[in-house]
């Protein structure tokens, strides 16, 4: 069985909202939050989804075209 991450089943604190704020503002990949933070990706989805946070990237063209 996986080990659970350090911060497993507790509140999030207003230092990790702020952060993970900060992450998704600078697009930061969800797998890279969620170990900067210590919690499972899933955790990360479902609190930023009860925040009304998106973890789309905003930067990126649709297409994902090159010239």
């Amino acid at each position: 069985m996986a080990k659970s991450p350090n911060n497993h089943n507790k509140p999030w604190s207003a230092a990790e909202d702020k952060q993970l704020r900060q992450l998704i503002r600078e697009n930061t990949p969800t797998r890279v939050i969620s170990f900067k933070l210590g919690r499972t990706q899933e955790a990360v989805y479902s609190h930023a989804q009860r925040e009304g946070l998106s973890l789309k990237p905003v930067n990126q063209s649709p297409n994902k075209r090159r010239k």
